[in-house]
């Protein structure tokens, strides 16, 4: 049979001229984006109170320290000698002090049915704080206490005033990593690694979600950044990054 070419003509419109179904836009319920709102400025809120809640016990000039700065050692025994240090160097003390022993985290006890132990392996990473410790942070320690100091009161700054909200998320994710590193799940006095887990987890997510964009001052800051950052300026780009 021979297809003459009015009939390919008419074919070709009646495939052209199918009606197409348009897809209604998903229109995300009002209610729904406020309760995402208030949630993103909750978690904000949290951490930034957590971080304001545990400056104070770490002011300088003294940073919380005792005895002229002194950090706990290991005495003869083995056994963990304080040596009437407190604050900051107290804390990085024991980090120091427990670095050699085996650490694991993300631990899930499977034995009772009966299955395995599970966790990660992190002994190396500690003993390299340690040695980072040991090295570099405690024969300065009047220098980093005023950085750890600073940074701490950054965190709680930035995300209270929800003020370049990212750049105050990746200095949390610093100083949440290094104590999960340097204290998760050591023994005496026993530190729950899932404290150390969550603030990651949570200062991962003010980087992800910014949220200094909603009830923040990056709200207001992002519009100059933008036209400045069309304008070419390098600085507000960068700007633009952090918010």
């Amino acid at each position: 049979m021979t297809v003459t070419q009015p009939e390919t003509a008419a074919v070709e419109r009646a495939v052209v001229e199918v009606p197409t179904i348009a897809t209604p836009p998903i229109v995300q319920p009002r209610w729904e984006r406020r309760l995402q709102q208030v949630v993103l400025v909750i978690a904000r809120l949290t951490l930034a109170y957590l971080f304001f809640a545990n400056i104070w016990w770490k002011l300088p000039p003294r940073f919380g320290c005792a005895n002229n700065f002194a950090f706990p050692t290991a005495a003869a025994d083995g056994k963990l000698q304080v040596n009437g240090s407190t604050g900051l160097c107290y804390y990085i003390g024991l980090e120091s002090f427990y670095a050699p022993q085996p650490r694991r985290i993300l631990l899930a006890d499977l034995t009772r049915i009966g299955g395995p132990n599970i966790g990660v392996d992190i002994s190396p990473l500690a003993q390299l704080n340690a040695a980072f410790l040991n090295g570099v942070v405690i024969p300065n320690i009047g220098v980093f206490g005023y950085l750890i100091f600073a940074a701490e009161a950054f965190i709680a700054i930035s995300l209270l005033l929800g003020l370049f909200t990212r750049l105050g998320g990746l200095v949390a994710i610093g100083i949440s990593a290094q104590l999960l590193i340097g204290l998760a799940n050591i023994p005496s006095p026993f530190e729950w690694e899932w404290s150390y887990n969550q603030m990651v987890l949570l200062s991962l997510l003010m980087v992800g979600l910014a949220p200094g964009r909603v009830f923040g001052l990056d709200a207001l800051l992002r519009p100059r950044l933008l036209a400045a950052a069309a304008n070419g300026n390098p600085v507000a780009r960068i700007g633009l990054l952090l918010t």
